[in-house]
């Protein structure tokens, strides 16, 4: 019973509860004992609190039982990215430099709006330091692992994340994605995640990584991606960068399909190298989006390597970062932050605002392409999982997670809606991600299209039995 109940989708558990056919009370149990079984074996969470989540889905279970739920995600178990303030709860960011005493007074406008939706918030999931590269580990949590093969990385940043919820530790998870970090590890794990359009879930404090740093749902179902960013994208007005509040419910037109879209497929965006078998897998899946009636065309949006342009933009955010911690401190953190924060010293104004300058054009450069395509089609990732531990795959001097992560990273710099939707296993039963880019505010339209391939091909679990101690 207890794995039945950790496979369950947010939206099914709703329904079980209004229909008095489960308890919040036993779900969160099953979450909770699924933590305490796999959690030591994929080192998702740093922070759980059985205590408060019981007493929230005792809560929640008598607001049921009078027919009053709090919200539109009452009783549902959550995780939150260790990146993201939470009231009572230290936010430790992966780093060694920080103060669990705190004072830890407030919650993100992520964790208050799913307190506010009812949603029963189990603990906080790793990440490498300060969010800072595309897998998870850090000197303060170790290394986190994938629950599809624990001697690789589930990615990151917001790996303890996918993890935890591929794996069953809660359907619902929020992570951050500054350069890929939800769609890289929905990629590896195999989950559904979006990053929403820039802005549309507000956020504070704003990420020192600046303008191009999302917040978005990871889930297991598309419909429950849109069930919490109908929550998420609620306003909040210690985010002076958010969009105007969009009241639409990203429910509403989740099925009408993919039929009469004009839909871009690029295998390599014209310059990035891709593993045989994941490129095998991304054009069968974009054959899905024909077969359901979209008009199909191979295609590159017709820009070069961003990766100078991304790197100009994050890598100052690492240089400030490292300059906030005191300088007994530093010999604690991650070597690989404190390379990339010595690259971000370097950097001029002058390149910087060159960067800035291209980074408008390809914005522009990606208006123009959506005129005439509704979406594009990519590899989430060029390359499966790999082992877990390492920045790069394979061998590689001096090679950072930038490197291998083509896909993700630009459509942050356009602050668009993108996503990732499993489709498909290699043949060593490592997950492949179809990537889903959408115009900017096209957020319903990803969920639509990604909603449209999920009915062709549902997302699978991994086997745990072979996780077990």
């Amino acid at each position: 019973m207890t794995q039945d109940l950790c496979s369950l989708s947010a939206t099914e558990l709703l329904a079980a509860y209004r229909a008095k056919t489960l308890s919040p009370v036993a779900t969160t149990r099953a979450v909770l004992a699924r933590i305490a079984e796999l959690n030591p074996v994929l080192n998702c969470f740093n922070l759980i609190d059985a205590k408060s989540a019981l007493e929230a889905a005792r809560a929640s279970e008598a607001r049921w039982m009078k027919g009053a739920p709090m919200g539109a995600l009452d009783g549902v178990p959550a995780s939150i990215k260790d990146i993201i303030l939470t009231k009572g709860w230290p936010t430790r960011r992966g780093s060694k430099t920080t103060d669990p005493a705190g004072p830890w007074k407030d919650d993100a406008p992520a964790v208050a709006r799913l307190r506010e939706a009812g949603a029963v918030l189990v603990g906080k999931t790793t990440t490498p330091e300060f969010g800072w590269k595309g897998v998870t580990d850090s000197p303060l949590t170790g290394i986190t692992r994938n629950p599809w093969d624990p001697r690789k990385t589930p990615g990151g940043s917001s790996g303890g994340a996918a993890a935890a919820v591929a794996s069953g530790m809660g359907p619902l998870a929020i992570g951050t994605d500054g350069g890929g970090s939800i769609r890289i590890p929905c990629g590896f794990t195999g989950l559904f995640g979006i990053k929403p359009s820039f802005g549309r879930v507000p956020a504070w404090p704003l990420s020192p990584f600046g303008t191009v740093a999302h917040l978005g749902p990871m889930t297991r179902t598309v419909a429950d991606a849109a069930l919490m960013l109908n929550v998420l994208a609620q306003p909040d007005a210690r985010d002076w960068t958010a969009l105007p509040y969009d009241a639409r419910d990203y429910l509403d037109g989740l099925e009408d399909g993919v039929k009469g879209l004009r839909i871009a497929y690029s295998p390599d965006l014209g310059y990035a190298k891709v593993d045989k078998e994941i490129a095998a897998l991304v054009k069968q899946a974009v054959g899905v989006f024909a077969d359901l009636g979209a008009q199909v065309e191979e295609v590159d949006p017709g820009f070069d390597d961003q990766l100078e342009v991304f790197t100009l933009h994050w890598f100052p955010g690492a240089a400030y970062v490292v300059r906030g911690i005191p300088a007994a401190k530093r010999k604690l953190i991650d070597k690989g932050l404190l390379e990339v924060a010595r690259q971000g010293e370097k950097i001029t104004m002058k390149q910087h605002m060159d960067a800035v300058a291209k980074r408008g054009a390809l914005g522009v450069l990606m208006n123009q392409f959506h005129q005439k395509y509704d979406l594009l089609l990519t590899p989430t990732l060029p390359v499966p999982a790999f082992d877990a531990g390492k920045e790069f795959p394979g061998a590689g001097k001096n090679r950072r997670w930038t490197d291998w992560t083509p896909f993700s990273y630009p459509f942050n710099l356009t602050q668009q809606p993108a996503a990732s939707i499993p489709c498909g296993l290699t043949k060593a039963g490592l997950p492949a991600g179809l990537h889903i880019v959408g115009p900017k505010y096209g957020d319903a339209l990803v969920l639509r299209a990604a909603r449209a391939y999920e009915t062709v091909r549902p997302v699978a679990m991994p086997e745990l039995a072979k996780l077990k101690r």
